[in-house]
């Protein structure tokens, strides 16, 4: 029996193709314009796994009340674990929370602690990754799994190659990062697929204090502004 439910032939595929490019600019413009009005923000990553007892849940929590105590706002993810402690510690402060929220099959699930004129859906994971990138002063990278680390080196390629000026890269958890970046400099580096100064693009530290001297510092010579 013939599923009806595939398309019919290829001409039917090119043009859905076609036509999800209109939901695509729809999604970008819906960014866009929202985003605009927010002001400086750091974006927090980390697991969405991360349960409210875990020490780095209680930790992203501290980040961001501190974040929005020095005038940034934040940006996350919009779910459960890390994102959610990151919205709460922001809300709680009574700072800027936006949640950029996309459908997921499993995980995904808008978290109370995001301004509701703040929390936008995505579908695509490219147009919600241009989100974070464009808006961010800085990200600060929690222990997290492929989603956190797609987003960070994302912005290490972004920023490697010039394509948007450099920001702070913050990952909080020496424990958790440093056997990753023992590896990228023992291979990467030695075999000559990065340069010793890419690594300088990004700061390994264990508490709220040294993100915001790392936040703070940079922006005491750079402007603050949208990126690329």
């Amino acid at each position: 029996m013939r599923d009806e439910t595939k398309p019919k032939n290829w001409n039917q595929v090119k043009t859905n193709d076609s036509w999800a490019i209109f939901k695509i600019m729809g999604e970008f413009v819906n960014g866009y314009e929202k985003m605009s009005r927010i002001g400086p923000c750091v974006s927090i990553f980390g697991s969405a796994r991360t349960k409210p007892d875990h020490k780095y849940y209680k930790l992203a929590e501290t980040i961001a009340k501190k974040i929005t105590e020095n005038g940034y706002g934040v940006i996350t993810g919009g779910g459960p674990g890390i994102m959610e402690a990151s919205n709460k510690g922001a809300h709680l402060a009574g700072g800027t929370s936006v949640g950029l929220n996309i459908t997921l099959p499993f995980e995904q699930h808008g978290n109370p602690y995001i301004d509701s004129d703040k929390s936008i859906d995505f579908d695509y994971f490219f147009v919600r990754k241009v989100m974070f990138v464009k808006y961010s002063q800085g990200f600060v990278v929690m222990p997290g799994g492929f989603g956190t680390l797609d987003e960070l080196f994302e912005a290490f390629t972004l920023i490697q190659t010039h394509k948007i000026d450099k920001f702070p890269l913050i990952l909080v958890g020496r424990e958790f990062w440093s056997g990753l970046f023992e590896w990228i400099k023992g291979t990467l580096l030695s075999e000559g697929n990065i340069s010793s100064g890419d690594l300088d693009l990004v700061h390994l530290v264990d508490n709220e204090d040294e993100v915001l001297e790392i936040l703070n510092s940079f922006y005491q010579e750079y402007n603050l502004s949208p990126n690329f």
